[in-house]
């Protein structure tokens, strides 16, 4: 099974950027779906964005579309989140997510993955 490791997180203020970066170890993750997902404090866990095995498909939150970007550098076997204009409505903590066998279908479902790391906070203040 593959490892994940976040970092990224930090404190910062509306409208302020952040980039999340995912290492994996343990086997190479070019053929996995991977995905973010965050989870706020009292609320269930929320999918955030995806992209698929060969980088080419991405797909986001509604909440995020346009000022989040997801990209995979798979020679470094890592997955980024780019965050731009983040807002307080973004603070939570930001998981990252892997599967080989993730479909189109269940690729915005936290069931779909296999593989979790330990996740890293991220706190917007207005």
């Amino acid at each position: 099974q593959v490892q994940l490791v976040e970092s990224g997180g930090g404190l910062v203020q509306a409208g302020d950027s952040l980039r999340l970066s995912c290492a994996a170890s343990g086997r190479t993750v070019r053929n996995y779906g991977m995905a973010w997902f965050r989870q706020a404090p009292g609320k269930e866990r929320e999918f955030v964005a995806a992209v698929f095995r060969n980088g080419g498909y991405t797909y986001y939150a509604d909440s995020v579309k346009g000022r989040f970007t997801i990209s995979r550098d798979n020679a470094k076997n890592t997955v980024y989140l780019q965050m731009n204009s983040l807002k307080p409505e973004d603070t939570g903590v930001y998981y990252c997510a892997a599967d080989p066998g993730i479909i189109l279908s269940n690729i915005r479902e936290a069931r779909g993955y296999g593989s979790w790391g330990q996740g890293t906070q991220v706190t917007v203040s207005s």
